[in-house]
């Protein structure tokens, strides 16, 4: 625990100057996505046949049998009635895998396969021919081949140790596209550019930067996430033009501040420098207090100058009534953590102690707790 305090107060510590600097311009494609470019998920139901006596308990999963005994009676076999499979080399599996924007029919696809039922171990097993449908209920690819269960075991002095999950495996290049998604890019010589985020700023600093490369009037923001541009009708032209449009460097605006807690790890992210308000916390033997230290600053006798009178934040830390850590200057957050971990707190009262900062008024940031 005391280690990851230490990483966190490391990370804090290396952010802070970076998030407190001007944002640096992006690349459009890395703020946005084109509406309609997406991928599509597909998935099946197979079976993997080979397996080294690692498959499936039959008596304890019924469907497994039941998918042996249709695909002999579509091969021809016919089984006797009340016949008793023991299939111990078979395992019934999921297919997944996602098809991406533009696929073409013969493209293949790398796929990954899940056991369903009790197998063992999917090591040394081979897929058969499985259809891989999508959301709509249509086959757009199919799907066969060896899979592969990655990692490695050792076995010495009467014991084993496994250093891999036996139960889900891959295949390369496993399977085939067989239908296109119909794409509707560039209808009505438009496209739409969709925000990662929504933030009405950055829209308009890209609407701005749009119209200042290509033309007044190319792009208008319809909200503050989506971007309606204009395209050429010509598909080479529009995907030149989209080329350019995509790699344009856009200075998005300054995102509001973040701070990321993992209450099971302990683990603290924030996306820019945060100060703290003047307040006094109490967390069982650690107490933080965040005040202003008084400065007056007055100028030589027989000059003009005006006296001046700035408080800068200060934070004080004890634990167990004994040493105190005070910081001066920008009292940020990183400094706090930092200061925290002198003195051996934990990451629990870090997340506690931010909650109630939150709570207080004395953070000034969205906090959330994953």
């Amino acid at each position: 625990m005391r280690t990851n305090l230490k990483l966190i107060a490391l990370c804090t510590a290396l952010l802070a100057p970076l998030a407190a600097g001007t944002a640096h311009a992006e690349r459009l494609k890395d703020l946005a996505s084109i509406g309609g470019v997406r991928q599509n998920q597909l998935s099946g139901y197979g079976i993997v046949v080979g397996l080294d006596g690692t498959g499936d308990q039959t008596t304890q999963t019924p469907f497994t049998v039941q998918s042996i005994t249709a695909m002999l009676q579509q091969k021809g076999v016919s089984l006797p009635q009340g016949t008793q499979l023991q299939l111990k080399n078979v395992a019934a599996v999921m297919v997944t895998t996602s098809l991406p924007a533009f696929a073409q029919p013969g493209q293949t696809l790398d796929i990954t396969v899940s056991s369903m039922g009790n197998a063992k171990s999917l090591r040394g097993g081979t897929l058969l021919m499985t259809p891989l449908q999508g959301a709509d209920g249509q086959v757009y690819a199919m799907a066969q081949g060896n899979v592969l269960v990655g990692g490695a075991g050792a076995q010495g002095g009467g014991a084993s140790v496994q250093v891999n999950q036996l139960s889900v495996g891959r295949i390369s290049a496993g399977a085939t596209v067989e239908r296109a998604v119909a794409s509707t890019l560039g209808a009505d010589n438009q496209i739409k550019l969709e925000l990662n985020s929504t933030d009405f700023a950055t829209a308009s600093r890209v609407v701005e930067a749009v119209n200042d490369k290509f033309g007044p009037g190319i792009a208008t923001a319809l909200d503050g996430r989506v971007i309606r541009v204009r395209v050429p009708s010509s598909s080479d032209q529009r995907v030149a033009f989209l080329g350019v449009l995509e790699n344009m460097d856009v200075k998005p605006a300054e995102a509001a501040a973040r701070i990321i807690l993992n209450a099971r790890t302990g683990s603290v992210v924030m996306n820019r420098a945060v100060t703290l308000d003047t307040c006094a916390i109490s967390h069982g033997n650690l107490s933080v207090s965040v005040g202003a230290d008084t400065q007056v600053s007055q100028p030589p006798a027989g000059s003009r100058g005006a006296t001046v009178v700035t408080q800068n934040p200060q934070v004080a830390l004890k634990k167990d009534g004994g040493k105190v850590i005070m910081l001066n200057g920008g009292a940020s957050l990183a400094e706090v953590v930092k200061a925290m971990n002198a003195i051996g707190a934990t990451p629990q009262d870090l997340l506690a102690i931010l909650q109630a900062l939150k709570a207080a008024g004395s953070l000034r940031a969205e906090l959330e707790i994953i």
